[in-house]
């Protein structure tokens, strides 16, 4: 699917700092995820919008995903209305369309609305990802735990194949933070999302975030793309944790 004008228009897309992605038709990869096959980490950096660093007023969040070469390989954009933006914050439902270098959009993220209470387990937070738009490749799903937080990985068919676990009450206003990946029977790390620190001003006066993942190189392109948008649902769902952790 291709973006809208609106939101092409919206892309810096700078010769000097994109990365040309490969040739398509790499047997078993969705089209536009080729070039996850070559790599084993990436940055992803949420853009700040000045409206919302000086009043508070919560905007459609915009990212840019790079290399370890600072390169920008894919844009994120999220889509919502602005009263769910301005009533439920953190806690919105929301899209957000995944972009390459030339304003095709390669993966979906769809969060639906949900209350995220760790203490009621009947509402814990899940994400679909689809890649390319329409074709599920697979699904983040939140576990209850009262203190840290925990997600599964499941593929397409809604199979564990992962485990996200994060820190004791999933947040820290100065360190970076890590969440373990590990396999599914919890024995063996073998990646983890870094949530890093981006300094005082930004923490406390706005909701931006920057995340690091770091995943085997051989890990399926399809789960590698439910990795990213894991990011994207550790960033909202981790917010109720520190609320937790400031009320204790």
């Amino acid at each position: 699917m291709s973006v809208s004008p609106t939101m092409s228009h919206q892309l810096p897309l700078d010769g000097m700092n994109m990365y040309a992605v490969p040739s398509p038709g790499i047997p078993g990869c969705p089209p536009g995820l080729e070039y996850l096959t070559q790599v084993d980490q990436l940055l992803i950096k949420q853009k700040v919008e000045l409206i919302e660093a000086l009043i508070g007023f919560e905007s459609n969040n915009k990212y840019e995903v790079r290399n370890v070469m600072g390169q920008n390989v894919f844009y994120a954009v999220e889509e919502n209305d602005c009263l769910s933006r301005q009533c439920c914050g953190p806690l919105r439902s929301f899209t957000i369309h995944i972009l390459d270098n030339f304003g095709q959009e390669i993966i979906t993220v769809t969060r639906p609305l949900k209350c995220m209470s760790c203490f009621f387990p009947c509402c814990l937070q899940e994400l679909e990802v689809q890649a390319p738009p329409g074709n599920t490749v697979g699904y983040v799903i939140q576990q209850w735990h009262p203190f840290s937080p925990k997600f599964i990985v499941a593929n397409e068919h809604n199979e564990p194949v992962l485990k996200i676990h994060g820190p004791f009450c999933g947040w820290s206003c100065l360190p970076d933070v890590d969440f373990e990946i590990l396999t599914i029977d919890e024995v063996s790390k073998i990646g983890k999302i870094s949530k890093q620190w981006t300094g005082l001003l930004r923490e406390a006066f706005t909701d931006s975030d920057n995340f690091g993942i770091q995943f085997p190189m051989d890990l399926d392109v399809k789960i590698k793309a439910v990795m990213i948008g894991a990011c994207f649902l550790i960033v909202s769902s981790t917010f109720t944790y520190l609320l937790i952790k400031m009320i204790i």
